[in-house]
């Protein structure tokens, strides 16, 4: 009823799953995924404990396949389940139960593991394999949602579309950097989930991830008394009424006279302006 990816960053940094079913709400159920520790989706007759225990055997420092061993030898149901694990130095494991209902499978290298069920053929799983690999040098976030486009494109599930999530993690890498989930995106019920995850990635960059260096413009005394008379353009008292108001905490210095504002940020006032 599913595909997903499970995969580490080529610099070690992060872990991530993406996700997409005809299944509501597949986020709630499929990904999991701890910084420093690993990633795993859990799928078909989806046993959800497999989440829990996979990432306390990885912290214990159990390999991604020892993981998996573990898993479904102490699973009587272990002939229903789909399963994909990295672990944090990458090692990649996937597991098919025999009985999981075809087009059933999975791939894995270095750095992931891919896996379906009841999917249109094998060519769903080729298709997420061959763009994830194509896809080096891109955020974690991008390569996994490109993959499941190329899966979703290729055929996906053979009963149609529903959900699709995305779980990114990295130490660091929250709201105002105060935990580890770098995305936390799902489409609970839609008609083309994947590419509203898509969507909801772009405003996540925007909004959810701090600006880089390169996209920070330092705001001169100029700059500030331009940034002033927009927000009392719009009848507020300081232009940091207007960042808090339309959320973009993370893309402006704090502070009454910031430091630096995104260039992003910068245009998107620019466009306001009469």
């Amino acid at each position: 009823m599913t595909f997903s990816i499970v995969a580490r960053s080529d610099d070690g940094e992060s872990w991530g799953v993406a996700v997409a079913s005809k299944f509501l709400a597949v986020g709630s159920a499929v990904p999991a995924a701890v910084a420093g520790v690993g990633a795993i989706a859990t799928q078909a007759d989806a046993n959800v404990s497999y989440k829990f225990l996979a990432l306390a055997h990885l912290d214990d420092g159990a390999t991604a396949p020892v993981a998996l061993d573990r898993l479904i030898e102490d699973d009587d149901g272990r002939a229903h389940r789909q399963v994909g694990i990295v672990d944090l130095d990458g090692n990649a494991a996937t597991y098919t139960g025999e009985e999981c209902f075809d087009w059933a499978g999975g791939r894995s290298g270095p750095g992931y593991a891919i896996q379906g069920n009841i999917l249109t053929g094998p060519e769903v799983v080729e298709a997420m394999e061959a763009a994830w690999l194509a896809s080096a040098g891109e955020s974690l976030a991008r390569r996994l949602t490109g993959a499941l486009a190329a899966g979703d494109q290729a055929g996906g599930d053979s009963r149609g579309r529903q959900s699709a999530a995305l779980l990114v993690v990295k130490d660091g890498a929250g709201y105002g950097g105060l935990d580890d989930v770098a995305a936390d995106l799902r489409v609970d019920d839609h008609a083309d989930p994947v590419t509203e995850l898509l969507r909801l990635l772009d405003l996540n960059d925007l909004y959810l991830t701090a600006s880089t260096p390169e996209e920070q413009v330092p705001v001169t005394e100029e700059l500030q008394a331009e940034l002033e008379g927009f927000a009392q353009a719009k009848g507020l008292e300081h232009f940091r009424e207007w960042v808090g108001s339309e959320n973009y905490e993370m893309r402006v210095a704090p502070g009454l006279r910031p430091a630096w504002i995104d260039q992003r940020i910068l245009d998107i006032i620019r466009k306001e302006l009469p």
